[in-house]
């Protein structure tokens, strides 16, 4: 449910009207955004939660950090550098000549 806040009046003439969204159980709201009404009109600037957005940003590269941590376990990118791999990569450089 919305609850609108108390009209307030700036010095300028403008009047700025806060909404809310009511919390669960009578619990604190969250903010929704402003109204704004001057002489060109009404306009409504919607409320911007940063928390929420940092949290998603820190969540994302977390996820590609540990999938490119998978990735690197799984299968390098620089070349198999094993005994094994460095015998026949020589054994292949002989038969080519």
């Amino acid at each position: 449910m919305l609850v609108f806040g108390e009209p307030y009046e700036t010095a300028s003439g403008t009047v700025l009207v806060t909404v809310t969204r009511q919390g669960r159980r009578g619990g604190p709201g969250r903010a929704v955004g402003l109204y704004t009404i001057n002489a060109d009109g009404v306009t409504w600037t919607p409320a911007v939660d940063q928390g929420r957005i940092s949290l998603v940003a820190v969540c994302t590269g977390l996820v590609a950090a540990a999938f490119s941590t998978l990735a690197m376990v799984r299968r390098p990118p620089w070349p198999n550098l094993t005994e094994r791999a460095m015998i026949a990569q020589a054994e292949s450089a002989k038969r080519r000549r």
